[in-house]
């Protein structure tokens, strides 16, 4: 791994942190008195950087991450590592972050307006990655836990995180394993298993959703937030169990699919999706608005965006293509644990 001069990631201290918890939230966090393990919770996100880049590197086979370490003038700082140019992977990212402040910026507190003003911590480890082939789709995945403090008030603990699906050309079976490993990553909740996949896939297909253009971001997976109801431990436990499902839900995918020939024109429908993908990121995203309202580090911040991408004035797929089979079959609603929509006639 390729490394920029940089100097080294604060230390985690004060008990302090805050989610980008916004007004689409089902219920807010609730005040706490069990005392989260934050030592725990870093040593874990730390470890999770590591391996996730060191798989995600090996699968690629051609290029590094390269890491660069940074300091948050407001308090924290983070590890940030990039691959660009790969065999695999176009561009990706893998970010750590653990930071502070005086009080919460604006998109965090929305839900919680009794929130505003705490003092704040975030910790978390948010990774994007872009193919190069453009039957392999753009995956997204982020754990991360959050504390808000005030004096004299008990701390406002929570964990958030999941990951979702971005194709640009949809296979059923590769949708079907993503959401099937969603579904087995809720299992260590145990019997609320089943009610937990189906609360936060819905949270995930709502939150997901470009408003202004009326259709999702892709196919789905896991959002949750706001989540401190079963304890610290149980919380931990499951936040560990989504981000352990991401690697055996995305890996199988992309080999299935990167040696797929494809030319010009799928590569153009790609950058056109890739688009969407923009945007919501520029206007929905929490992480992001939360990160560029607290003075984030604006290039780690923005590490998700595509390399790539690309707009037409009112352009639409040509009925019965490839392209429009997207929108058609998998950019809707469909419970595909229990199998593939019909075929439309």
């Amino acid at each position: 791994m390729r490394e920029t001069p940089s100097r080294p990631l604060a230390p985690l201290s004060d008990p302090a942190a805050i989610s980008a918890a916004g007004a689409a939230a089902d219920r807010g966090p609730t005040e706490v008195a069990e005392a989260p393990d934050l030592a725990a919770v870093q040593d874990w996100l730390r470890g999770l950087q590591d391996a996730l880049c060191a798989a995600l590197a090996a699968a690629d086979g051609v290029a590094e991450f390269c890491e660069d370490c940074w300091e948050r003038p407001g308090g924290g700082g983070g590890r940030s590592r990039v691959l660009e140019d790969g065999a695999l992977f176009e561009k990706g990212g893998v970010n750590l972050s653990v930071v502070q402040g005086e009080a919460l910026p604006p998109s965090a507190s929305a839900a919680r307006p009794e929130l505003a003003g705490r003092a704040f911590q975030a910790l978390g480890v948010s990774l994007v990655m872009h193919p190069r082939n453009p039957y392999v789709p753009t995956s997204h995945m982020n754990v991360r836990f959050l504390m808000a403090t005030a004096p004299g008030q008990a701390p406002v603990w929570w964990f958030g995180g999941g990951f979702d699906l971005t194709p640009y050309y949809g296979f059923d079976e590769d949708v079907i394993h993503w959401h099937r490993i969603a579904r087995a990553a809720c299992a260590v909740v145990g019997a609320d298993a089943a009610a937990v996949h189906a609360r936060y896939k819905d949270w995930c297909d709502r939150y997901f959703y470009l408003k202004h253009r009326g259709e999702p971001r892709g196919v789905g997976g896991l959002f949750f937030d706001d989540l401190n109801e079963w304890g610290f431990a149980r919380c931990l436990a499951f936040a560990r169990a989504v981000a352990a499902a991401y690697l055996p839900g995305y890996l199988p995918i992309c080999e299935r699919r990167r040696g797929l020939p494809y030319g010009e024109r799928e590569r153009d429908f790609q950058r056109y999706r890739r688009g969407r993908y923009v945007e919501f990121n520029l206007v929905f995203d929490r992480g992001t608005l939360f990160g560029l309202q607290s003075g984030g580090r604006t290039e780690s911040i923005l590490m998700s965006l595509p390399p790539e991408v690309s707009w037409r004035y009112q352009w639409q797929p040509e009925p019965g293509s490839p392209e429009a089979r997207l929108s058609e079959r998998y950019l809707v609603p469909w419970d595909w644990l229990h199998g593939p929509p019909p075929e439309s006639s």
